[in-house]
Formats: structure tokens, C-alpha cells, sequence
């Protein structure tokens, strides 16, 4: 079995070889860890693929998340000037807005002199503005910022045609590199855009002060969501996962999940669900044959208590599961209760279990998830969250050793 068939039996619940092993990589694991800028790995279409590959096949994991989108191809002509300073790369656009790249953190873009990015008022905010949409301090923004777009400033962002030709360039270059592996696509959950148009602290405000206002935000972020959906889906990616960072226990509440999370995250899910129609993009080696796509969420911390709102969606698959002190949840409940209903990618504890472990509790951990992850098929080895900027890569190509010797049906 090659990696791409042995990840598709397991989304399936079907019968692969070994237990399938994928983990995301936080951006600064890369920046560490190739021979690449970490500007250029950030920006780059090219090289964010480059990067990708090279430490897929390093670790010989089954599967590749693309989680950037495409970046425009004269991005670097857009530069005023960027240095290093204290190990980490300055940027300054031609617009004002200064990028700080860490070389083991994701970029953060400010405003002129170091100022926070601009957000909407949630008192104030017309959802249906297109300017609204396109505010700097937006997650879709911040890692494009709008100068770099080439997306006329009134144009629909729910209109797949609006989007240029790059947006999907970093997923076709994985593709083209990495045929016989599993290759996914990142889109934020509506809930997400949500968070980032306001700010953290003043989205939670705007759900209990402003619910009407976040409901037309959450309309407008859904059918932009679903134009991004359709673009990816056309060149025919083996799953899509929905980032839904946020919407765990001890950020938002069972009814709050239930009203602002679920409903507009499910019509997502379903959109992936029938969007494996005939390929759209020419260079695509992406899955074949018409199958369904399958669509999983990435939700951090505890969202033991929130397992049956989810199962009431139509995803097919949960990311992270973290587990105690990280989360709540326990992988053996959660395969007898769900493991029919879900395939399931994690539950291994980023810090306390990879991190910071010595090699005996890793190992222990590991062999731990591939017993009780393995029985009826459905489970795919990984960090419960993203892989630390400063796990060793000796630690990571361990994981698939492990799942061959322990992890073999």
C-alpha cells in the first residue's frame, strides 16, 4: 500500500496495511529545520511546497496538510526593505505594514511603527462591506494582506472567480511533488473569521452582547468559506480539514458551540462533502475516480463534552482529540462511543508526551495510541496539536518505525 491509499482505507474505515501516520508541523518546524528563509518558506508558494514534501519525506509521514493558501508570485517585489534583527526577519511593504518572521514562530504582521493590525467594532461593523472583509488584522489578510492580493477591493470574496489563479498554487506544487502521499487543504472555520474580524476578546463579548451581528458575520464568512472550498476541491485534494481552533470547552459553552459553531461549520462539511466533481486544475494528480471527499476538523483543548454536537454535523473525521492536561479527551471512550461515526487523527500530547518526553515515555505513548486507535481501522497517528517548532526530527521518523512494528493489521 502506498501512503495515499493507506490514508484513504483509514479515513474509510477500511483495512490498511499499518496504521497510517500524519502529523501538522507548526510553520516554525519548518523554519528550523530546512535550508530555506523562513520569510520565503511563509510567502512562497514554491518553497512552503518545497518545504513540505522535503520533511514528509524525511519523516516518511502518509499524509501533507497544505495549510497557506497560494501566495501571489511578485510578492517579494512588493518589499521596501527587510533585515535581521535578534534572529528574526523585519519586513517592510511598500504600504506601511511591517511583518516580524521568527525563525522558530509564525508571522505576525503590524501596522506602521508596531501597532496592533485594525479590527472591526462589533457596536459599529457592517458585515456586508466589503472593506469590512478585508481589514489587515484579518486571519485570510494577515497572511496575505491585501496589497498583495490582486483582488479588486469590491470584489464578491464568495465568488470562487474572484480568486486568483495563485490561491491554489502551493496545493497543485505538493501534488505534483508528492503524487503516492495523502496531500490535504486547510480553510478556516466561519467561526474562526469571526474571531479574527473582532479580536479574541471582543468576539467572545459580541456572542453574548451582539449575537444578530455575529450571525450575519458567521452568513457572510460561511459562503466565503464555501468559495475557497469549491477552488481547492476542483483540484481534487485527498481531504479537506477545517481549522475550528477555538471552539472548545473553556473558550465557548455546549449551547454556544451548538448555535455559532455547528450549524455554520455543517454546511462546510458538506460542500467538501460533494466536491469532488471533475478535476479543474490542469496540473492536478490529486484523488480520482469521483469518490466523496472527506472533510475532518481541527479543534484544540477540551472538547470531550462537545463529541455528540459533532457527530450531529456531516464530518467525517476530528483532529487533534487532546488529551488530559491538554484536553478531554480519552481515545478509548471516544473510539466505543464514535468510532463508527468519526475516523479520528491524534490524541497524542504534544507537550508533555513529544516535547518534553524522554524516549521511553514516547514510546510508551505512542504504542499506547496505536492499541487502542488500531482495532476497526479509523485512526491515524499523530500529535493531538500541531508538532512543536523544537521536537527533534529523530523523534518524528520514530512514529512511523513505531506504527510498523506495533501498528500492522
Amino acid at each position: 500500500m502506498n501512503s495515499k491509499e493507506r490514508m484513504r482505507a483509514a479515513m474509510d474505515h477500511g483495512k490498511p496495511d499499518r496504521v497510517a501516520v500524519m502529523c501538522q508541523l507548526a510553520l516554525g518546524h519548518y523554519f528550523l529545520n530546512c535550508a530555506y528563509r523562513p520569510s520565503d518558506i511563509w510567502f512562497d508558494p514554491d518553497t512552503f511546497a518545497a518545504a513540505l514534501v522535503e520533511r514528509q519525506r524525511r519523516y516518511r509521514f502518509d499524509g501533507i496538510l497544505v495549510n497557506i493558501p497560494g501566495r501571489p508570485p511578485d510578492w517579494r517585489n512588493r518589499i521596501k526593505s527587510r533585515q535581521n534583527v535578534q534572529g528574526a526577519e523585519h519586513i517592510c511593504w511598500e504600504s506601511g505594514l511591517e511583518t516580524i518572521v521568527p525563525a522558530d514562530d509564525n508571522a505576525q504582521t503590524f501596522s506602521p511603527g508596531g501597532a496592533r493590525l485594525p479590527r472591526a467594532n462589533y457596536l459599529t461593523v457592517d458585515v456586508n462591506d466589503p472593506h469590512v472583509q478585508r481589514l489587515p488584522g484579518c486571519v485570510w489578510n494577515t497572511w496575505h494582506m491585501p496589497e498583495l492580493w490582486g483582488i479588486a477591493p469590491e470584489a464578491d470574496l464568495s465568488d470562487p472567480s474572484a480568486y486568483p489563479k495563485w490561491f491554489t498554487r502551493t496545493l497543485e506544487k505538493v501534488q505534483q511533488c508528492a503524487p503516492d502521499v495523502s496531500v490535504h487543504v486547510e480553510v478556516f472555520s466561519p467561526f474562526t473569521h469571526l474571531m479574527e474580524l473582532f479580536g479574541y476578546e471582543q468576539a467572545l463579548m459580541a456572542l453574548v452582547d451582539a449575537p444578530e451581528t455575529c450571525h450575519r458575520a458567521l452568513s457572510v464568512f460561511t459562503k466565503n468559506v464555501l468559495a475557497q472550498v469549491q477552488l481547492y476541491a476542483a483540484c481534487r485534494p485527498d481531504a479537506v480539514l477545517v481549522s475550528s481552533a477555538f471552539a472548545g470547552a473553556g473558550f465557548i459553552s455546549r449551547p454556544m458551540y451548538k448555535e455559532f459553531v455547528a450549524p455554520y461549520e455543517d454546511q462546510v462539511f458538506r460542500a467538501i462533502r460533494v466536491g469532488a466533481g471533475p478535476r479543474a486544475c490542469p496540473n492536478s494528480l490529486g484523488n480520482h475516480g469521483g469518490l466523496p471527499l472527506p472533510s475532518y476538523v481541527h479543534t484544540c483543548g477540551a472538547i470531550g463534552d462537545r463529541l455528540d454536537l459533532m457527530a450531529e454535523t456531516s464530518v467525517d473525521g476530528i483532529d487533534t482529540l487532546d488529551p488530559p492536561p491538554l484536553g478531554t479527551v480519552d481515545l478509548a471512550q471516544a473510539k466505543a462511543e464514535y468510532g463508527r461515526r468519526f475516523f479520528f487523527k491524534g490524541n497524542l500530547d504534544a507537550v508533555n508526551e513529544m516535547l518534553h518526553a524522554d524516549d521511553a515515555t514516547f514510546e510508551r505513548a505512542v504504542r499506547d495510541r496505536l492499541r487502542i486507535g488500531k482495532p476497526g481501522s479509523g485512526y491515524i497517528l499523530s500529535s493531538a496539536c500541531s508538532v512543536a517548532p523544537h521536537v527533534k526530527p529523530d523523534r518524528l521518523q520514530r512514529l512511523v518505525q513505531l506504527a510498523e512494528e506495533f501498528g500492522r493489521y
